[in-house]
């Protein structure tokens, strides 16, 4: 497998490559300045795929009361619990694999970038005057993010951007599954500090346009209520369905008929007395 994935890294890698250096010559920007922009170009083709995550989403999360319902049902039997699932969000149009789409095609991207950063001097050449530095607290995007201070700097807005981007994401999980995606970025941050700067910075980036996204999303499209049960004591009667414990079915007396014009009551209009005149 290996042997095949070799071809398709470098033709990503090339790509990559042809994307950044047409930003930097064409646009003038810097190496770094041409990452974010690749960043922003890939999110805004990803909107399509996000629209459909974002009603996704809500699909599952005013369907959720059912599905733990079905959940609850087959709890003793994945298989038949897994069938009934599938068979529900047929019925009910929903796609749960939406909600990953956008996050399984930027997979892609990031190893091309990877790539290109892990061979940036013998793609790009750039030489001992060029600028591959950030915001001047990156000083080269190509070498080891812990190569320099402002490196611990750019881990620290990952980690936060990261938990930030998931609380926007993972609006339908319970409590326990958020908790656990809120600390990988906790756990991932020892694993990303070993690549490029600049991979960082993509990272960055594209959690950041999350963020910005969740806050454009919470304000135009509307929030999907939960569904509320209904709260009963002992004083609320019970609700009056047209049957009974037993399942006899309560009738209701037949109206009774309007009178005849025959057995209406005679009514008897009393003649006024005139006074005679003296």
């Amino acid at each position: 497998m290996i042997v095949f994935a070799i071809p398709i890294f470098s033709q990503l890698e090339t790509v990559m490559r042809h994307v950044l250096n047409w930003f930097h010559s064409n646009l003038g920007l810097t190496w770094a300045w041409s990452i974010v922009a690749t960043t922003v170009v890939v999110r805004m083709l990803l909107v399509p795929l996000t629209i459909r995550q974002i009603h996704s989403t809500q699909a599952l999360q005013k369907h959720a009361p059912q599905m733990k319902e079905i959940q609850k049902k087959y709890k003793h039997d994945r298989q038949k619990q897994n069938e009934e699932l599938m068979k529900f969000y047929r019925e009910n149009k929903i796609n749960p694999a939406a909600a990953c789409l956008p996050m399984l095609l930027q997979l892609p991207v990031f190893i091309a970038l990877y790539y290109t950063l892990k061979h940036f001097q013998s793609n790009f050449h750039p030489g001992a005057h060029a600028d591959l530095s950030f915001l001047h607290f990156i000083p080269s995007i190509s070498a080891g993010t812990t190569a320099h201070w402002g490196g611990y700097v750019l881990l620290v807005v990952y980690v936060a951007s990261q938990m930030a981007s998931s609380l926007f994401m993972m609006t339908t999980v319970d409590k326990t599954q958020r908790t656990l995606f809120m600390v990988m970025p906790l756990v991932f941050v020892f694993i990303i500090a070993r690549f490029p700067a600049g991979l960082v910075l993509y990272w960055v980036t594209t959690n950041l346009w999350t963020v910005g996204q969740g806050l454009i999303t919470r304000r135009l499209v509307s929030r999907t209520p939960a569904p509320v049960a209904e709260k009963r004591s002992s004083r609320t009667p019970p609700k009056d369905d047209g049957s009974s414990g037993n399942g006899a079915r309560h009738e209701s007396p037949p109206p009774k008929p309007a009178p005849s014009a025959s057995q209406r009551p005679r009514q008897v209009r009393r003649k006024k007395r005139r006074t005679s005149r003296r």
